[in-house]
């Protein structure tokens, strides 16, 4: 699910009584040079990252179950009651249940919505579709995050395309995220690659921090902003999730349910979304 875009800067702080790492003596010299660095809680420790990873592991396991679920007749609110009983069946909790008043377990972005697609049993999907379902997982208080794209039977050439240079844009953000980088890298090489095709990215929203919160530090855009953005440090868990528009990348949120955002020229949209975890040599996907 993601984040709407904020901007606060988070200062490094070394705890009272505690000498400096060299971890921490880098970052504080960057800071003094002007770059927005992350807080030190964003900074998780191995036994925080095994937790998302193991909620990961039940995210991952929900998208692979719908791949051999969907299909056209069936209603979006069944999507969402298979994402419930898998989530729950494995101990954990749907993290959008009631998030800000968001009634379902999952959002089903269909065709022209972008995100945060509220789920129906009014909503059928039909042959040629192309569907978002964006899930995320709370497995003993750990946070994971995914969604991923799904054609419904056969869908033109031009949705398919969509769909498959959605893909590469996530991917190609991934392998531009370095460590002691910045946000900017990752919204660059992605933006580069949605125009070269044709594409304009969604900027109204934006990848983020996850693991210990639903939401939190850094804002990942997913276009160049112009600005470096916050710096990358190893230990940082954070999401890529492009929203790729085949028109303008501009949208609306519906008013009938102040959820649901839909691209601004009713065009088609495609997202594809991971957990990375970042380390000394680039980011390791949590889900996949």
């Amino acid at each position: 699910m993601n984040g709407k875009k904020k901007r606060t800067k988070r200062n490094w702080v070394v705890p009272k009584g505690q000498e400096p790492t060299d971890l921490d003596r880098r970052v504080i010299a960057l800071e003094e040079q002007g770059c927005l660095v992350p807080s030190r809680r964003l900074i998780l420790n191995d036994e925080q990252i095994a937790g998302i990873r193991r909620s990961g592991v039940v995210n991952t396991g929900i998208l692979d179950m719908l791949e051999e679920k969907i299909r056209a007749g069936m209603t979006t609110g069944e999507i969402d009651r298979l994402v419930y009983d898998y989530t729950v069946q494995h101990g954990a909790t749907p993290a959008p249940l009631h998030y800000e008043g968001f009634p379902k377990s999952c959002c089903t972005s269909i065709n022209e919505v972008v995100c945060h697609g509220i789920p129906s049993d009014e909503e059928e999907l039909w042959e040629g579709d192309i569907v978002n379902v964006d899930v995320s997982t709370i497995l003993d208080g750990y946070y994971s995050d995914a969604s991923r794209m799904y054609i419904v039977g056969k869908t033109s050439p031009e949705n398919e395309r969509l769909v498959r240079v959605a893909k590469e844009c996530l991917d190609i953000g991934a392998a531009a995220a370095r460590p002691w980088g910045f946000v900017q890298d990752i919204g660059r090489a992605i933006g580069e690659h949605a125009h070269k095709n044709g594409y304009s990215v969604v900027r109204d929203l934006c990848g983020h921090g996850v693991g210990l919160k639903f939401h939190d530090d850094p804002d990942v855009d997913h276009y160049d902003t112009g600005e470096q953005g916050m710096l990358l440090v190893p230990g940082m868990v954070f999401t890529i999730e492009p929203m790729i528009n085949m028109g303008t990348w501009e949208v609306f949120v519906d008013e009938e349910d102040d959820w649901t955002v839909v691209s601004e020229d009713e065009k088609p949209s495609a997202q594809w979304e991971h957990t990375f975890l970042m380390t000394e040599n680039g980011v390791e996907a949590l889900t996949w």
